[in-house]
C-alpha cells in the first residue's frame, strides 16, 4: 500500500493528514501551531511523521505546505507571517531529525496542486489556485504538476501592483516594503481596513459582508469596489497567463456573491473578445492545502 502524509503548518493550527493511493484519507488530525517556538514547531512535525509510519507499518512519503516559501539560492524561508521560521533553513533541519527526504512547498501551490488533481479544478489542464484570506497568494498547475520557477515564486500575484489603479484605490502599505499591492485590497485584513478608511469606523470583513447582506448601503458599495478590485486583478492574470480555470481558496472565497459579480466584469479588462475563464470555488475547503501537502510526491 502507497501511503501519503501531507502537514499544512498553518499560523495558527497544523493539519496533518494521510492519503492513501486513491486520494482517500486514512488518518486526519489538526493541532494548535507553536508559532512562536521554531524548535516546537520541528518536534510536532517530527512526531507526527513518526506516529503516522508507526500506525501504518509502512514506509510513507511526507509533504509540508509551508507559509512563505524556501529561498532556491539559500535554502532559508522566507516570507512567512510565521515569523520564527524566517530565515531557518527549515528543510534541510527537518531531514536531519527524520533522516529521510522530505519535500516542501508555498501553502498557496499546496492549495493549487490538490484543487488541480482532485478538487474543483480536476480536468482543467491549467489551473491557476488563488487563496484570498489572511493573505493573498497563488499557485500554477499544468497538466496536473506544479510550476515553478528559479526563484520559487510562481503565482504571487498578490504582491503585485492593482492593476489598472485610480485614485478612489487608495495605495495602502503592504508589508513586503512595497504599496498598494493586490493583498491589501482582496485579502480579508485588507478589506477590512480599506473599509476603515471610507467609513471611519471598523468592521470585520465578515461582519462588512453580513451588513451589505442586510441592506447597508456603505457596506454595499465596499463590497461593489471590492469585486472591481477582484475582477482587475484576476483579469491581468488572465492576460498573462490564459489559464483554463481558477479555483478560489480562502476565507474570503466563501462569499458566494464574488463568483457571479466578478465573472460579470472580467469582461472589461481581459483583453478578449469574450471571456470563458470559470471562476470556481474550491471543493476541498480549508483542508485543501494539506491535500496538496500529501500529493507533493505523485
Amino acid at each position: 500500500m502507497t501511503v501519503k502524509l501531507g502537514i499544512d503548518l498553518g499560523g495558527t493550527k497544523t493539519e496533518v493528514l494521510v492519503l492513501d493511493s486513491d486520494q482517500r484519507p486514512l488518518y486526519r488530525e489538526r493541532f494548535a501551531t507553536p508559532a512562536q517556538d521554531y524548535e516546537a514547531i520541528l518536534s510536532s512535525i517530527v512526531t507526527q511523521v513518526r506516529r503516522a509510519q508507526s500506525s501504518f507499518g509502512v514506509d510513507i512519503s511526507v509533504g509540508i505546505g509551508i507559509p512563505g516559501a524556501l529561498s532556491p539560492r539559500s535554502g532559508k524561508l522566507r516570507n512567512s507571517n510565521t515569523q520564527c521560521l524566517n530565515g531557518r533553513e527549515l528543510l534541510r533541519d527537518i531531514e536531519y531529525r527524520l533522516q529521510r527526504e522530505v519535500r516542501i512547498e508555498n501553502d498557496a501551490n499546496c492549495f493549487a496542486l490538490s484543487e488541480a488533481q482532485g478538487g474543483a479544478g480536476r480536468g482543467y489542464r491549467v489551473v491557476f489556485g488563488v487563496i484570498i484570506g489572511t493573505g493573498t497568494g497563488g499557485g500554477l498547475v499544468v497538466d496536473g504538476k506544479l510550476l515553478n520557477g528559479p526563484h520559487a515564486i510562481t503565482g504571487e500575484w498578490g504582491h503585485n501592483p492593482l492593476p489598472w489603479w485610480r485614485a478612489e484605490d487608495g495605495a495602502p502599505a503592504c508589508y513586503c516594503g512595497k504599496q498598494a499591492c493586490i493583498e491589501t485590497y482582496l485579502s480579508g485584513p485588507g478589506l477590512a481596513r480599506n473599509y476603515r478608511l471610507r467609513a471611519g469606523h471598523s468592521l470585520s470583513s465578515a461582519e462588512i459582508v453580513a451588513a451589505a447582506a442586510s441592506g447597508d448601503e456603505s457596506c454595499r458599495q465596499m463590497l461593489e469596489c471590492y469585486y472591481d478590485q477582484m475582477a482587475r486583478s484576476l483579469a491581468q492574470l488572465i492576460n498573462i497567463v490564459d489559464p483554463d480555470a481558477i479555483v478560489l481558496g480562502g476565507g474570503m472565497s466563501n462569499i458566494d456573491a464574488i463568483y457571479p459579480a466578478v465573472a460579470a466584469r472580467l469582461g472589461d479588462y481581459v483583453f478578449s473578445d469574450f471571456v470563458a475563464t470559470p471562476l470556481l470555488k474550491a471543493t476541498r475547503g480549508d483542508s485543501s492545502g494539506v491535500f496538496g501537502a500529501a500529493l507533493l510526491w505523485e
